[in-house]
């Protein structure tokens, strides 16, 4: 964006204005639109909370910006008698990252001193920080969405409110699927930061180029295909918090850079010698050892001892089997809600079956476990042939039989057998995912649906467990 095409304010004082300037160090994510709705202008914190930059969005409809359910069902731009009143509706968006976020969406028109409407102002508050304290008093086992009631629980859910007071650098650690997201979200909300941006980076989704751009910005020209500057996510999370996810995969390069915001607090887009102040708490987790990594020289003991301030460990599920009874009442009642099925518990014998599993794949294979019984059982407890057949020896011809009576393709997790030697989860993803690939021949696409994951999800997975050459050989199989 040129400097000279930048929108002022006139008339308030003796010089103009920059609009972006006044509006970018507002918390409140808002957002200026045509008559006809289309995007003009759009504040960094909204560019934080929707993941979409002003460059790509302007022109576009509002509607496909916030994704949101206000949009879709009742809008309230479309009734014209809202073009001389302020409307307040609260609803849900998606951002860029899938994720759905309750919001309190306020609208004025903007109209010239002849009452000639020119567009809208739309002011996008993040409410899920009261939600988040309506389930932390209403649940005795809790904070936010994280539950537990066992002794290692109990000491995050004490010093949590404490460190988030404070603007200190945290450091979360557990193996994956313990809740790391969560607790990170968590720490942000219970913060002074909760009315600011809360920005996520997965470090280990995107190539070190693309990376260095995604979280420090670059400026037009600074490398090919650079035709605008787009700020960074440092700069989108300004008085707000960034979560930095898989902080272990993070090239060295990048690691120093960082490092070096730590120490000053300055961001330098690529290709700018001019650096930007920002106001940011860094959130980090990992699943891996850290300290193992420093000794074999693959991230900075320094960089580790700048993250280390406040370190959270959120244990395994084997680890705090105080829970899993506690767990599997909590998604029980959450799905039931939600998919409106009146069921009312485990039976016996499917309890027992949960309650000595191990979950090497932790609360987030707890959930999915609870997600799937609910989804095939059809009568008034789970009951042992519900669950996955991986949980249960000799119940696989039982599960299969289940998918050809309901007429559903059941997939690859409930018919692969718990006596098959598989020790650990990352084993069991691998045979699930060659099991997939066997079934689909080869067809990525048809493997995905049959795991219940998306395309993206599968090729990242296949080339974690370096399994790309394997789809070509199903489907040379299958012939």
């Amino acid at each position: 964006m040129k400097k000279e095409s930048l929108p002022h304010i006139t008339g308030l004082f003796d010089s103009p204005i920059e609009l972006h300037r006044l509006l970018d160090h507002l918390p409140l994510a808002i957002a200026v639109l045509n008559a006809d709705r289309e995007i003009v202008l759009l504040n960094r914190a909204i560019q934080g909370l929707t993941g979409f930059h002003e460059e790509e969005a302007k022109g576009i409809p509002c509607a496909y910006i916030l994704r949101s359910s206000v949009c879709q069902f009742k809008c309230p731009l479309l009734n014209t008698e809202s073009h001389s009143v302020v409307q307040c509706c609260e609803g849900d968006i998606i951002n860029r990252d899938h994720q759905k976020i309750p919001v309190r969406l306020t609208y004025a028109p903007v109209k010239t001193a002849a009452g000639k409407l020119k567009g809208f102002v739309e002011a996008v508050e993040d409410i899920r920080f009261v939600g988040a304290l309506e389930r932390r008093t209403s649940t005795t086992y809790g904070f936010g969405e994280l539950v537990g009631r066992s002794p290692q629980m109990e000491r995050v859910f004490h010093v949590l409110p404490m460190i988030a007071q404070s603007d200190s650098s945290v450091l979360i650690t557990g193996e994956t699927g313990t809740g790391k997201d969560l607790l990170a979200e968590a720490v942000h909300r219970a913060s002074q930061r909760a009315k600011g941006p809360f920005v996520k980076v997965n470090c280990g989704a995107l190539p070190e180029t693309l990376m260095e751009s995604e979280l420090f910005g670059h400026q037009k020209g600074a490398f090919t295909g650079a035709v605008e500057n787009k700020p960074g996510r440092f700069q989108l999370a300004h008085n707000g918090s960034l979560y930095l996810t898989e902080i272990g995969d993070l090239p060295m390069p990048l690691q120093v850079k960082l490092l070096t915001f730590l120490d000053d607090r300055v961001v330098y887009p690529l290709g700018s010698t001019r650096g930007f102040q920002s106001n940011v708490r860094v959130i980090a987790a990992t699943h891996r050892n850290l300290e193992r990594m420093v000794q074999e020289g693959r991230f900075r003991q320094d960089l580790l001892f700048r993250l280390n301030v406040v370190r959270l460990h959120l244990p395994p599920v084997r680890e705090r089997q105080d829970d899993v009874r506690l767990l599997l009442d909590h998604f029980l009642n959450r799905f039931t809600a939600e998919f409106k099925k009146p069921i009312k518990g485990f039976s016996a014998k499917a309890l027992r079956i949960l309650l000595d599993y191990s979950y090497p794949g932790n609360v987030r294979e707890l959930k999915n476990i609870a997600e799937y019984a609910l989804n095939i059982c059809q009568e008034d407890y789970i009951a042992p042939k519900h669950l996955p057949g991986y949980l249960t020896d000799g119940r696989i011809q039982a599960a299969s039989a289940a998918g050809a009576v309901s007429g559903e393709e059941l997939p690859v997790s409930a018919v692969t057998g718990a006596g098959e030697g598989i020790a650990d989860w990352s084993a069991l993803e691998q045979k699930m995912i060659l099991d997939a690939l066997l079934r689909s021949g080869g067809r990525r696409g048809k493997a995905a649906g049959l795991l219940g994951w998306g395309r993206s999800t599968l090729w990242r997975k296949m080339k974690q467990y370096g399994l790309e050459g394997h789809a070509t050989a199903s489907a040379a199989t299958s012939q």
